[in-house]
């Protein structure tokens, strides 16, 4: 999907749910790691998750298309706009939108380093590096790094 079938897509989502026109600019922005989608404040721009379509497909953009609207309207009608407001609790229900996005990546996609026992062969997996000489199994074993998956 191209920036502009997006622009397009919310505007069509913001007229037929909200009733209400979307004016400002929305993109997908590929720094996003962990979530959805954001509104900014300062602008009023939408940013969205490219990995939301592709991993889970157009209804979940769909959905988070809405959670990320109830934001802009809310705030642009001085209305608490915020997660724990009950105006953004209602109008959120109220257009079928999602309360929170499907995870982005899988628990083995997180880890980018997997060390191993080479006494009882134990697997860490871990994000940063670690010591090898500093660190030892539970069992006293030393590990070693078996790959990097990244």
């Amino acid at each position: 999907m191209s920036q502009e079938e997006l622009q397009t897509l919310v505007e069509q989502i913001s007229r037929d749910v909200f009733k209400r026109e979307f004016r400002h600019t929305a993109i997908f922005n590929k720094r996003l790691k962990t979530t959805g989608g954001r509104y900014h404040l300062s602008d009023h721009h939408l940013d969205f998750n490219p990995l939301v379509l592709e991993k889970h497909g157009m209804t979940e953009l769909v959905g988070v298309i809405k959670h990320e609207l109830c934001h802009y309207h809310l705030h642009l009608e001085g209305k608490g706009y915020r997660h724990q407001d009950v105006d953004f609790k209602k109008l959120l229900q109220e257009t079928g939108g999602s309360r929170y996005v499907k995870a982005m990546q899988t628990p083995t996609e997180m880890y980018s380093k997997l060390y191993q026992c080479t006494t009882c062969q134990k697997k860490y997996p871990r994000r940063r590096r670690m010591n090898t000489n500093r660190y030892r199994c539970q069992c006293g074993g030393r590990l070693e790094e078996l790959t990097n998956t990244k």
